[in-house]
């Protein structure tokens, strides 16, 4: 009788491990596609665009992409802000805390192995003789992965990291970006304050002659109350000037990690040159940009998830075994007569669950179509802004170009009304005219250099941070 129970025992369990390798293949996590993106055939803007490769990460961003404007303070500042930016102590230590989540799914991929030990006194009967009971004993358990629960979960925690590390690569692109762009605007705050220094001089000479002529009686009093005027009234853009250098000083040692009273940076007033942007970009932009990466990344962290929510439908597999020693004392607890262990494998599947496992499925597949659409509208805003910032960074030269030209012309007529106002031949309101015309293009010409130098900021930026292709 006890041996027909033994086989019937076994027969039981070959048929167990039988019906799961029959149902492990039934079901694989669906493969990964990559999600598809809209391809240009080259840039709308005149650059030429003849190959498209997949994001891989971040890796193509080029280190000190910066350095293209060849200024030794945008630097310097870049290294401090890469050491002391909080925001990106942040990225970086959810990067770590995605490594860390991959390790622990990893974690079921190798056998379980524990160890008890327990000594306990009880009384089994009201009256009876109170029993102890001591015991010691090993036991390791491992899951079978037959349809890719716990692979899935690994590769879907494998792909979150890397987009963590995406993350974190583009948070560093859009930082250099931010110190870069604060940095032209603090340098053009100055240049429109050492314009307005230099305007205001001339203007307080004006001033001084317009008074001379009322005094002399060949002007008349209405002259210098308009050179007063116009005097103090650049004397306050000169104000605003200075409150624009100071809160981009101030913005500036925030995205260095420092507080605005620890943080000053010595005026030069001088902006450094606008790189000159080539005429052919190789379309490398999903290679270089991190951003687009980490969307991939995600999309296939979805598709892992689906893998994973699928497999809940199929019975879980594990071995298990046990062993140790029970005894009523511990002076005889490690001996041969009180050694018992345990071997088997076990299959459990949920039969009822109310729906939450179609439920389950039903959410990853839609995390999936969420990602892909998500991967193609970072795709499709990322060839905007490179469309953007070539268009700009073209008219932004040629606005510079007719700027210059405007701001001679008017150099030559505030030269030509100043002269024609000492000979009594126009009155002074034609050299307010000119100064102020002269004035507003010399502080437009500024504003358009600053406006090149963000620009070309942009544009590499949004190119991963270079415009030559990656190694």
């Amino acid at each position: 009788m006890v041996f027909a129970l033994n086989c019937v025992v076994r027969m039981g369990a070959r048929l167990l491990l039988a019906g799961a390798a029959l149902l492990a293949g039934c079901t694989t996590p669906p493969p990964y596609v990559p999600p598809a993106a809209p391809l240009p055939a080259q840039w709308k803007e005149g650059a030429d665009a003849a190959f498209w490769r997949l994001a891989q990460g971040g890796e193509g961003v080029q280190a000190d992409w910066w350095t293209h404007y060849a200024d030794p303070e945008l630097n310097h500042l870049q290294l401090q802000a890469l050491e002391g930016n909080p925001g990106l102590a942040q990225s970086a230590a959810r990067l770590r805390a995605a490594q860390a989540a991959l390790a622990g799914a990893r974690a079921p991929l190798l056998p379980q192995l524990g160890l008890n030990a327990a000594s306990s006194r009880a009384q089994a009967t009201p009256g009876g003789h109170a029993a102890s009971n001591q015991s010691l004993g090993l036991s390791a358990s491992w899951e079978v992965d037959l349809w890719g629960r716990v692979s899935g979960t690994v590769n879907a925690a494998q792909a979150s990291s890397e987009a963590s590390a995406a993350d974190l690569a583009a948070a560093r692109l859009s930082l250099q970006a931010q110190v870069a762009q604060s940095y032209f605007a603090l340098r053009a705050a100055e240049a429109q304050q050492q314009l307005l220094a230099a305007v205001l001089d001339t203007y307080d000479q004006s001033r001084t002659l317009t008074r001379n002529r009322v005094r002399a009686g060949v002007a008349p009093p209405s002259d210098a109350d308009q050179a007063e005027a116009q005097y103090q009234s650049t004397r306050a853009q000169s104000f605003e000037a200075a409150a624009n250098r100071a809160q981009w000083e101030h913005a500036l040692a925030a995205l260095l990690g420092q507080a605005p009273s620890s943080f000053a940076l010595q005026p030069s007033a001088q902006l450094p040159q606008a790189p000159q942007v080539p005429l052919a970009l190789p379309a490398q932009l999903l290679l270089r940009r991190p951003d687009i990466a980490a969307s991939e990344r995600r999309a296939a962290a979805a598709n892992a998830q689906l893998g994973v929510a699928q497999s809940a439908f199929f019975p879980a597999l594990t071995l298990s075994a046990s062993a140790g020693f029970r005894a009523s004392s511990l002076a005889s607890l490690i001996s041969a007569p009180n050694l018992v262990w345990a071997l088997g494998p076990q299959l459990a599947l949920a039969l009822f669950d109310g729906g939450a496992r179609n439920a389950a499925r039903e959410s990853a597949l839609a995390n999936v179509e969420l990602a892909g659409a998500a991967y193609r509208a970072a795709v499709l805003a990322a060839l905007q802004e490179v469309e953007d910032a070539l268009s700009s960074a073209a008219a932004l030269q040629q606005q510079a170009q007719a700027q210059a030209l405007a701001v001679a012309a008017a150099q030559r007529a505030l030269t030509v009304a100043e002269n024609q106002y000492r000979a009594g031949l126009v009155g002074y309101l034609n050299v307010l005219s000119a100064q102020a015309s002269l004035l507003a293009g010399q502080r437009s010409q500024i504003e358009l250099q600053r406006q090149q130098l963000v620009a070309v900021n942009s544009l590499l930026k949004n190119l991963g941070g270079g415009w030559a292709p990656a190694p």
